[in-house]
């Protein structure tokens, strides 16, 4: 008879489950400073750091996204030639930014396209991906860079 009595304990899973989502907070950063002033400084170079920086911190944001910081910077130092593989990746990481907003509780604004097409605009892509992470940083007010924040979904 005693084997028939409820417990009181959960599952492992259970406190997963109850367990609201977090993630780490992102940096914010100047979208002109990242599209024009830093590459032109370093030749170019902050561009990739800035795009497997961004990566990593969608990545540690929401970690249900599986993304590949420097596969996508491989993507931009190997496959630029192409011309194809860059603008997929541009695509994807629109996909992203998308997703990180949506996990932030806000409003998705960024496109995927915008993010693509406008690499053929001087560039201004950056500009506009960072504007749009911006936006995700802007959802948790006084949060430091690598501090734990809620996510909405």
């Amino acid at each position: 008879m005693a084997d028939t009595q409820p417990t009181t304990e959960a599952g492992p899973n259970a406190a997963n489950a109850a367990a609201p989502l977090s993630g780490l907070a992102m940096k914010r950063r100047g979208p002109v400073a990242v599209w024009l002033g830093l590459p032109i400084v370093t030749l170019g170079i902050y561009q990739l750091v800035w795009y497997y920086k961004i990566h990593k911190e969608m990545n540690e944001h929401d970690r249900r996204q599986n993304l590949s910081p420097a596969g996508s910077v491989l993507v931009l130092l190997f496959l630029s030639w192409t011309l194809i593989a860059p603008l997929i990746s541009f695509h994807n990481t629109g996909k992203a930014i998308a997703n990180a907003q949506r996990a932030a509780g806000l409003q998705v604004t960024c496109s995927p396209a915008a993010s693509t097409w406008l690499a053929f605009v001087f560039g201004i892509n950056v500009w506009y991906m960072q504007r749009e992470l911006n936006r995700v940083t802007e959802a948790y007010p006084g949060a430091t860079p690598g501090t734990q924040v809620p996510l909405a979904a």
